[in-house]
C-alpha cells in the first residue's frame, strides 16, 4: 500500500476493504456513505441492483477528509456559476435542485470540470477509471510483484480473505452482490477447500477437549477480537500481504 500515491490510496482501500468493483467505487456519492452504521450503499451495481457492504473502520478518516475536499470543490463550482452533478434521469426531473446539493456529489470527484456529453453542461464528474487502473499497475511494478494484477484483484482478495477467516459464504455472496452462489464458490476452490480440507470428527473431539481445559480468554479480549474482525478489517492492509 505504501507504493500508492495518497490521491489513489483511498479508493484502493475501498476496493479491497469493501469488495467494490472499480465502477462501483468511483460512482459512490457522498450520501452513499453511512458512518453511523459503518456501511456503504452500492447503487445500481452489476445487474442494476443495489446492495449494502461494509465500511472499513480504517478508511473512515480518509473518507471524511475526502468529503471536505469535495466540499471545497463544490463551493468553488457554485461560486463560479456551476456546481451541478449528473443524476439519474427520473430523479433529475423530479428533484432538479438536488443536482446542486453536496450529498449528491461524487466522493471521488475529478479535480476539474468537464462537459457532460448528453446534456452538454459543464459538470464535475468522478475520477476517470483509467487513472486508477494505471496507478495500480504502477504500484504493482514498484512493489516487485511478478504477477498479473488489476483493480479487480482487490475484490478477489476481499472475498478470498473473508472466506479464509471463516465467514459464511452466504454473507460473502451478499457483500459481493453475486446473484448465484456458484460464483462465490469459486473462491473456495482458490482456498483448496475440497474434501482434503474437511475436518475429521476425531480432531474436533480432541480440539474441543483441549479447548475446554485451557483458560478461556477474558471478555474484554473477546470483544476486542470481535471488534477487529467486524469493524476494523481494513487493518489487513498493513498486516497481511494481498495476493495478486
Amino acid at each position: 500500500m505504501r507504493k500508492f500515491y495518497p490521491h489513489y490510496l483511498l479508493p484502493v482501500k475501498l476496493l479491497y476493504g469493501s469488495g467494490l468493483r472499480l465502477s462501483e467505487c468511483l460512482r459512490l456519492r457522498i450520501k452513499d456513505i453511512d458512518f453511523h452504521r459503518q456501511i456503504i450503499i452500492v447503487r445500481s451495481g452489476k445487474g442494476g441492483k443495489d446492495r449494502v457492504t461494509m465500511l472499513p473502520a480504517g478508511s473512515i478518516n480518509g473518507i471524511k477528509c475526502r468529503i471536505n475536499q469535495v466540499r471545497h470543490y463544490h463551493q468553488a463550482d457554485l461560486d463560479a456559476g456551476f456546481g451541478e452533478v449528473w443524476m439519474p434521469d427520473a430523479l433529475a426531473r423530479k428533484y432538479p435542485k438536488e443536482a446542486f446539493s453536496l450529498h449528491w456529489q461524487y466522493l471521488f470527484a475529478s479535480y476539474k470540470r468537464s462537459i457532460e456529453p448528453y446534456s452538454g453542461k459543464e459538470m464535475r464528474h468522478h475520477m476517470d477509471d483509467s487513472t486508477l487502473q494505471r496507478a495500480v499497475k504502477q504500484a504493482i511494478a514498484k512493489a516487485g510483484i511478478h504477477k498479473k494484477g488489476s483493480c479487480h484483484t482487490f475484490r478477489h482478495s476481499f472475498a478470498t480473505h473473508l472466506l479464509d477467516d471463516g465467514y459464511d459464504i452466504r454473507t460473502v455472496q451478499e457483500l459481493l452482490g453475486h446473484k448465484d452462489i456458484k460464483t462465490t464458490q469459486i473462491y473456495t476452490h482458490v482456498l483448496n477447500r475440497g474434501g482434503n480440507a474437511t475436518r475429521s470428527p476425531l480432531d474436533r473431539l480432541i480440539f474441543n477437549t483441549t479447548k475446554n481445559n485451557a483458560t478461556a480468554p477474558s471478555a474484554s479480549f473477546r470483544s476486542t477480537q470481535e471488534g477487529y474482525q467486524l469493524n476494523d478489517y481494513s487493518c489487513l492492509f498493513s498486516s497481511r500481504e494481498i495476493v495478486l
